[in-house]
């Protein structure tokens, strides 16, 4: 379990990122079209996974805005936005704001990601969204990278997770 906060106050949730070095677990999230989309799809690419409660806030928007301009420069790299914002809001959101250099995938359906990750919220009033966090996989889906930000209000570390890619 992890401890962060929200406006000063103590949130859990129900885990903890996964370790870097080890293996990512295996996903089925929905696509805006209500398709499936899980981890093995993206094998052979380096993936970012940009995590947050919902995209109909300031920091979580700002997040899928600042990742999808990044994501543009970026080589053999896709960026995924996971939330359990219903696809229809996402797809809604990323039309508006004319982004096109990310994904957005829903764990609206079952919360499995939200569990595997260990990033789902197990009390207060975001419960049972998903934590902020950013996790990088490398090409073989192996954890590089892990952000779990500690006051949900703030945006990630945009530059750790992007040098870890220059890295990797």
């Amino acid at each position: 379990m992890a401890i962060v906060t929200l406006k000063g106050n103590k949130l859990n949730t129900i885990g903890s990122l996964p370790a870097v070095g080890t293996s990512a677990p295996s996903f089925s999230l929905t696509k805006n079209d209500l398709s499936s989309a899980d981890l093995a799809q993206y094998k052979g690419k380096k993936v970012v996974l940009n995590i947050f409660p919902s995209v109909d806030t300031g920091t979580c928007a700002q997040s899928v805005r600042q990742f999808n301009t990044e994501a543009s420069e970026l080589k053999n790299t896709v960026v995924l936005c996971v939330s359990k914002d219903l696809p229809f809001a996402q797809a809604r959101f990323c039309g508006a704001e004319g982004l096109n250099n990310v994904e957005m995938l829903s764990d609206f359906k079952d919360g499995n990601f939200g569990t595997h990750y260990g990033v789902s919220f197990a009390d207060g009033p975001l419960a049972p969204l998903l934590s902020r966090s950013v996790v990088v996989l490398d090409e073989e889906g192996k954890v590089i990278y892990t952000e779990q930000v500690a006051e949900t209000t703030e945006e990630p570390n945009y530059k750790a997770a992007l040098e870890a890619l220059v890295n990797a």
